[in-house]
């Protein structure tokens, strides 16, 4: 029997994590779209023909749901039937998700089934735990304003002398206020008045500069060293110049004739998306080295890719990957964790820019 098993590991209670299962508009923002057979109770039709390895939606029968801990679903795709089992088991952390389907007749090609299993994944760890940090912090309670008393410092006082305490409260306030000006003015006036450079003595050192700072700043390196005696025998040597790092690579490798690249954003969502690049090799011979960089929008990182190698140096992602053959392609995927969800301002393969990509406005 031919399975695709992918197992997470998540930092949130089973409750949580079975209600972006079963939400029809959570399960959107991370998996797929669900729409309800009408008339027909247990049935969804779910919008999966734009994901990678699905061919078609999936017409999904409920048979078994144990809540917060199983959901069985029985799944027809353009004739070829799956049973599809999420389990959630509780740990120490949080939860453990288990998404396995099984194939019952039909057949799946091994690309197809490749590309099925890692939109699974990237679904699983990409885009989940961002839905469920976010549903986390929606219920997390801020209203501190309507809580009563207890949430306040406490105050020392008999059981039945509470009132009194609130009309107290402010001369007590009053009186810690006096007390605390009365120990700052006692602390000041034993501190040490501020020590006067003496004549003859050697000022107290300058904290080292870092190298990035000494390479900005020669003059007042130069006042705060002590002169040096020199000879008729002293050589001069040259200032050492120490370049910044740049936030893209400065020397990359020219792309082998030929070969070009596309970028598409596959998914969106709320604190991020999914991109896309296909390479395309389109000369004589087999490219080995070709290099890909993806500038995101300021604050965007990269949560996990597949089909490449990837890189990240602030803004630059630089991927590499296996040869493409000639007039093959290459596919690699990426994840991007992003509070504003832009898309990436450029990509370029070698020095060309990749086909599809826009700066980001």
């Amino acid at each position: 029997m031919i399975e695709i098993d992918n197992e997470v590991g998540l930092f949130h209670p089973a409750d949580r994590v079975w209600r972006t299962l079963t939400d029809q508009e959570l399960l959107a923002r991370w998996f797929t779209e669900v729409e309800p057979v009408e008339g027909a109770r247990g049935r969804l039709l779910l919008h999966t023909a734009g994901l990678p390895g699905f061919d078609a939606a999936v017409d999904a029968e409920v048979t078994e749901r144990r809540e917060p801990e199983l959901l069985e679903l029985r799944c027809d795709e353009a004739g070829r039937r799956t049973r599809l089992t999420c389990t959630i088991i509780p740990t120490a952390e949080g939860c453990r998700l288990s998404v396995r389907e099984a194939l019952d007749h039909g057949t799946w090609p091994a690309e197809q089934r490749a590309r099925r299993e890692e939109c699974y994944q990237q679904a699983l760890t990409g885009r989940l735990p961002a839905i469920l940090d976010w549903l986390a912090f929606q219920q997390v309670d801020l209203r501190r304003g309507e809580l009563g008393d207890t949430a306040r410092l406490p105050v020392t006082a008999a059981i039945g002398e509470v009132s009194t305490c609130r009309r107290s409260r402010p001369v007590l306030i009053a009186v810690l206020a006096g007390a605390v000006l009365a120990i700052g003015l006692a602390v000041w006036a034993v501190l040490p008045t501020e020590r006067q450079p003496v004549a003859g003595s050697d000022p107290a050192p300058l904290p080292v500069p870092t190298v990035a700072n000494a390479a900005t700043r020669p003059a007042r390196a130069a006042v705060s060293a002590p002169p040096r005696p020199t000879t008729s025998t002293a050589v001069a040597r040259p200032a050492r110049s120490v370049a910044k790092p740049s936030r893209t690579p400065t020397a990359l490798p020219p792309p082998a004739p030929g070969v070009t690249a596309r970028y598409t954003t596959q998914s969106t969502r709320i604190f991020g998306y999914t991109g896309e690049v296909v390479v395309d090799n389109r000369g004589g011979a087999p490219a080995e080295d070709w290099t890909v960089v993806v500038t995101l929008a300021k604050g965007g990182t990269i949560a996990g890719a597949s089909g490449a190698d990837w890189r990240q140096d602030g803004q630059a992602v630089t991927f590499t990957g296996p040869p493409v053959p000639a007039g093959g392609s290459q596919t690699f995927t990426f994840d991007v964790r992003d509070p504003l969800a832009k898309a990436p301002e450029g990509c370029t393969v070698g020095d060309a820019p990749c086909a599809g990509a826009t700066a980001t406005p």
